[in-house]
């Protein structure tokens, strides 16, 4: 029963208890745009601002994910998502030195691209999904 509840807190370690890199390397991933979207919304706050407003939004979703049980809360998350979005702002600042005044057009388009494609890899997802179901 206790390891069973060990393994719940520890999200970033598998069952066998070595560490999933994989997990962690999404984590960090999943949030450099949060970072990005930050920087383009709320500029002039300072780096720490923005740090505190990503460090408690990783905390809200560990705390939700604990609370209905939905996958494994653990504090490597919250260093991973943290890390983020703190990749998200420096990719900023070097959108920002290269090319000034632009980067929130530049960004824009970027993530319409790239929204685009999540959907189409969705809905290629879907579809193929289906038809070996319907197979």
């Amino acid at each position: 029963m206790w390891s069973c509840l060990v393994f719940q807190l520890l999200g970033s370690f598998g069952d066998n208890g070595v560490i999933r890199f994989a997990e962690i390397i999404m984590n960090i991933l999943a949030f450099i745009p949060l970072g990005v979207y930050i920087c383009m919304l709320k500029a002039p706050w300072s780096f720490v601002k923005k740090l505190l407003i990503i460090v408690g939004l990783t905390f809200v979703f560990e705390i939700i994910q604990f609370i209905f049980a939905i996958g494994r809360a653990d504090i490597t998350d919250v260093f991973s998502n943290t890390l983020g979005g703190i990749i998200g702002i420096g990719i900023y600042a070097l959108f920002s030195k290269a090319l000034k005044g632009r980067t929130n057009k530049v960004i824009s388009v970027l993530a319409a691209v790239f929204t685009i494609l999540v959907l189409l890899l969705i809905a290629l997802l879907l579809v193929s999904h289906r038809w070996v179901i319907i197979k």
